[in-house]
């Protein structure tokens, strides 16, 4: 566990391993590098402030040292050493460079057990709090690491165990500590989503996922409610167990209920695709394809995750969250292509290709959160590699029937650094889900599967706003990124926590 604090003491005198210093392109030193003696240092290492590069100032180099003893004559600095970052052109500098530069710096700071930085004082008091909360945020993501398979010391490169982030004392000393506590939430709250994510699907069978959902809701005072096999046939629940038909582990619904507003306030509705382990069932995916299918319940952890936080937080609003789980495996008992499946609330879908599995599992608890008239709908989904064709691997797509929710996680997004951009329900489109033999069927085309998947989820919708986010890219990453290593993300828990407490701002006012 990473303690983090809010701090002005001067950066050089703050005691910490690693003191992280900006530094903009064209060599401009960022705050903290001139009282350090510092100035000259990036200038001589023939580096020049570009974006990535780095100098590592430690020992016999450190300016104004005494024959190297550690204390300072003049200029110089009491941290173990010193980091400058390279940041790139001053002006394109912020919150969200600022977060990235430090989730970069975070494998580095993780070797001193302890970090410093000055980075939100290059960002002035107008940003403060909300480069202070990047700063702490950045640290925390970029020092991620699951290790719970690994048995060997070598593979272990230290932990960060305190962050202090440094800053002005004319600033509200109150509101930096609140945003370096929220840091701490949302970097707990990714990170319970990230290690289900990396823990391989052996190990997370849906009546796994489910207990972790448990303990985690009676830990936080979040009511939850784990609908078994029997209970989801006697609910209508098809599509959940019509793609659990053909594993051993038999498929679950978490429901969970917050209240941090009015008894008869309207909920928000949260969902997340909660597939343990994509086989493709019976439409077969290839040996490769399977290698990472342990992150197709990446929706899942990231609705847990943004329980947890908003629970920490206690934000005041009222959120409902039905999170379906199945294992998509192919046995003598899985459903076959051609099968026809009968959803919660009564619709039917004809399942052409069963490795379009998520659509199917998403629909039941859609239309179960409908029932619950809330405010709108929103559901995170690894679901098609068509959004990926489209935006990338870094990028989520936002599709639905609200562009005023769509707008509101974009701009959520925006603030958080969780890029996402939003995609078309094609009207014409509609007609490409079109059954012969059923309501609708569970592929559309070739070409725009990403607007086809999404026609289907919102024909268990109704009249409610609903938008999905399809992250099958950003949920997790082949070789890591500037906020973690490789696996993975937590997308998008920081952008839901942000829209929600947006909300409920809205709700104050």
């Amino acid at each position: 566990m990473t303690t983090y604090a809010f701090s002005t003491e001067s950066p050089a005198d703050v005691d910490a391993g690693l003191l992280i210093l900006p530094v903009f392109e064209g060599g401009d030193p960022g705050p903290g590098v001139r009282e350090t003696g510092l100035r000259d240092a990036f200038g001589a290492a023939k580096l020049t402030g570009k974006k990535g590069e780095t100098l590592l100032v430690t020992g016999r180099d450190r300016v104004g040292d005494r024959d190297g003893a550690g204390g300072r004559d003049g200029a110089g600095f009491a941290a173990g050493a010193a980091l400058l970052v390279g940041v790139g052109p001053k002006a394109e500098f912020d919150v969200t460079a600022l977060r990235r530069a430090l989730g970069r710096a975070a494998g580095t700071a993780r070797r001193f057990g302890s970090a410093a930085t000055t980075f939100p004082l290059a960002l002035g008091a107008r940003h403060a709090t909300d480069a202070v909360q990047a700063a702490a945020e950045g640290l925390g993501l970029g020092a991620y690491r699951f290790r719970r398979y690994k048995t060997t010391p070598q593979d272990d490169d230290g932990s960060l165990e305190t962050v202090t982030i440094l800053g002005s004392a004319k600033w509200d000393a109150r509101a930096a500590r609140d945003a370096v506590a929220r840091a701490d939430v949302l970097v707990d709250a990714v990170t319970l989503a990230r290690d289900l994510v990396n823990t391989p699907a052996g190990d997370l069978p849906p009546a796994e996922i489910a207990k972790v959902a448990k303990a985690m809701a009676k830990q936080e005072g979040i009511a939850c409610t784990i609908w078994n096999e029997m209970q989801l046939a006697q609910g209508g629940f098809g599509g959940i167990l019509g793609v659990g038909k053909g594993s051993i582990n038999p498929p679950r619904m978490i429901e969970l209920t917050y209240r941090g507003a009015g008894a008869r306030t309207a909920p928000i509705a949260l969902t997340g695709k909660g597939i343990a382990f994509d086989s493709g069932g019976l439409s077969l995916k290839d040996a490769s394809g399977m290698e990472t299918m342990k992150m197709d319940m990446g929706g899942a952890a990231s609705i847990l995750g943004t329980m947890k936080a908003i629970a920490r937080l206690k934000v005041k609003i009222n959120v409902i969250a039905a999170i379906p789980c199945s294992e998509n495996m192919p046995s003598g008992s899985a459903q076959k292509p051609g099968d026809v499946i009968t959803h919660r609330g009564g619709k039917t879908s004809e399942v052409l290709n069963t490795d379009a599995e998520g659509r199917l599992v998403l629909a039941d608890a859609l239309a179960y959160l409908a029932e619950h008239d809330p405010v709108c709908i929103v559901d995170t989904a690894t679901l098609t590699g068509a959004c990926m064709v489209a935006l990338g691997t870094d990028v989520g797509g936002a599709i639905g029937t609200s562009d005023e929710v769509a707008g509101e996680l974009i701009r959520a997004s925006e603030a958080t650094g969780e890029p996402i951009w939003q995609l078309p329900l094609f009207p014409d489109y509609r007609t490409l889900i079109d059954s012969k033999v059923a309501d609708i069927k569970n592929i559309g085309k070739r070409y725009g599967g990403a607007i086809t998947a999404s026609w289907f989820l919102a024909e268990f919708v109704g009249d409610t706003p609903w938008v999905h986010l399809d992250i099958a890219g950003p949920a997790y990453s082949e070789h890591g990124n500037d906020l973690g290593p490789a696996g993975g993300t937590g997308m998008p828990v920081r952008t839901l926590v942000r829209f929600l407490q947006d909300r409920a701002g809205a709700r104050k006012r």
